[in-house]
């Protein structure tokens, strides 16, 4: 069999992945629409850094029928003497890759660069590229260059897209060549992989770091571990689960204690040890001291992008085009509802700060879910709509992070799975409100249909029933921490009227 490039690097993520692609595929989860769109991002990014090298051609394919013919069109382009390719194929014995850029110095010594919308060099691209120097090495090529063309977040649009500044070129010879060797030996056990009858093992142990997050939802497919097992431990790490499974122990609840953990992991254990909610009262009832009514509940949700929509931001820039606004005037009164949905391809700044401030007061609490974003967003709304540059300063100084229970382990649940998220917390402190019954239930298929819909005009979408999905998904953030805040007033033992 084959082992392209795409199949080593599941190879590095995990050794059964691999084999499952070749073998098994349908165990693996399809391409869901959210990588679906990170794929049309690579495309897109790709585009703009070939403009970095002038006088190249494009070869690469458009379906199944064009890559059977890519590596013939690779060697006619060679022998026809262009010297700068795109997505050209070489293939040495049972290797294969494609080439973001390769550019031919003379007839045997290239330069290869390869294309990531990562705003910096991350280790896998090192991995990807000692693949890719194999082949042409196994070929006769002597590599003379390597590169990563990535992401410059610093780059601020003002205007055309320049792509000499949208780019960094990081030189990553010396590193990739280091690789050269341990490479070989990967390929060879990759390709021991794919030619065996036989899965290797599935353990999350043989994970790599960096990937045990993605092979976690594989491998609970593959086996029928029941809730509450080792492999629901929160932030998982496959040398932990390498200890825990050598001690023989497949349940948290068995995880004795004086068993090295942190803390994170320590209260999880002893809430599912319990099978009771652990609340620090005293720490819980501080903390609702601390809030002051009005109390704001407030979400974003952004436009986000590799290359920037619209002159002055940057690249992955999260710049609100949307928010949802449930207020409690006084305890126990009555909630009101505000919200604004930016609905045209213009920078949504200054509109959504206008109606942001028309609905806010300038008193009493701001809750949000993890601050660090919301507060974020204010500060890049106050660089983008400068009129608003005091507004947004004094919200931020009023902001206050509803998540702090949860995250600081004063409310800690089994449920949780050692999570704070909004979506580990609510079906648990709120069983009754839940995110499947909509059309849009998370955040990053939200951002990508407004996109979709308003950055690039669709026509096939229905807008007003996209518009009514995002206004309800959106709706239903805040109203879950109007809940959650009302969940962490009982836990505290105390009423509602009583705080701040």
């Amino acid at each position: 069999m084959t082992l392209s490039k795409s199949e080593y690097l599941l190879f590095l993520k995990h050794p059964a992945w691999l084999w499952l692609k070749k073998h098994d595929k349908s165990k693996l989860p399809p391409i869901d629409d959210n990588q679906q769109a990170m794929f049309d991002t690579g495309n897109l990014i790709e585009g703009y850094a070939q403009k970095l090298f002038p006088g190249g051609q494009r070869l690469g394919f458009n379906n199944y029928s064009e890559y059977r013919t890519l590596s013939d069109r690779t060697q006619k382009a060679i022998s026809s003497g262009v010297t700068t390719l795109f997505q050209a194929k070489f293939d040495y014995e049972n290797l294969a890759c494609i080439c973001d850029v390769v550019i031919f110095t003379d007839q045997k010594t290239v330069e290869l660069y390869e294309v990531k919308s990562s705003t910096k060099v991350k280790p896998e691209h090192e991995h990807d590229l000692a693949f890719q120097m194999t082949v042409l090495e196994g070929l006769g090529y002597q590599v003379e260059k390597i590169a990563v063309a990535h992401i410059n977040n610093g780059y601020v649009r003002d205007g055309e897209i320049d792509c000499y500044k949208l780019f960094t070129i990081s030189d990553v010879t010396d590193e990739v060549q280091a690789k050269r060797t341990p490479t070989k030996h990967r390929i060879a056990e990759a390709l021991k992989v794919i030619n065996s009858p036989t899965m290797p093992d599935i353990s999350p142990r043989h994970a790599h770091t960096g990937s045990v997050y993605e092979w976690l939802p594989i491998f609970k497919t593959l086996t029928s571990f029941a809730a509450g097992s080792i492999y629901d431990i929160s932030t998982p790490t496959p040398n932990l689960f390498a200890e825990l499974e050598d001690l023989g122990i497949t349940d948290l609840a068995d995880i004795p204690d004086g068993f090295t953990l942190s803390d994170k992991q320590s209260r999880h254990i002893q809430a599912v040890k319990t099978a009771e909610r652990s609340v620090d009262v005293s720490r819980v009832k501080d903390f609702l001291c601390t809030l002051q009514f009005p109390l704001y509940f407030l979400d974003y949700e952004t436009l986000s992008s590799a290359i920037p929509a619209f002159d002055g931001l940057r690249p992955y820039q999260q710049v609100p085009c949307q928010y949802s606004l449930h207020v409690l005037e006084t305890p126990g009164g009555d909630l009101q509802h505000f919200e604004y949905l930016h609905r045209t391809n213009t920078n949504p700044a200054a509109e959504i700060a206008q109606s942001l401030k028309e609905n806010i007061g300038d008193k009493g609490t701001v809750l949000v879910w993890s601050e660090k974003f919301e507060k974020s967003c204010n500060r890049d709304l106050a660089k983008l709509a400068p009129a608003y540059k005091g507004f947004f300063e004094e919200l931020n100084d009023r902001i206050v992070d509803l998540m702090l229970p949860f995250s600081n382990g004063w409310i800690v649940d089994g449920g949780f799975s050692g999570s704070a998220s909004i979506k580990k917390v609510l079906p648990v402190l709120v069983p009754s409100l839940n995110y499947k019954d909509l059309d849009i239930g998370e955040g990053a298929t939200a951002q990508r249909l407004w996109m979709h819909a308003v950055l690039e005009g669709e026509e096939d979408i229905d807008k007003e029933t996209l518009f009514h999905n995002l206004c309800e998904y959106c709706k239903l953030d805040t109203l879950a921490m109007v809940k959650i805040y009302e969940e962490i007033c009982k836990h505290a033992q105390i009423d509602e009227t009583h705080v701040g």
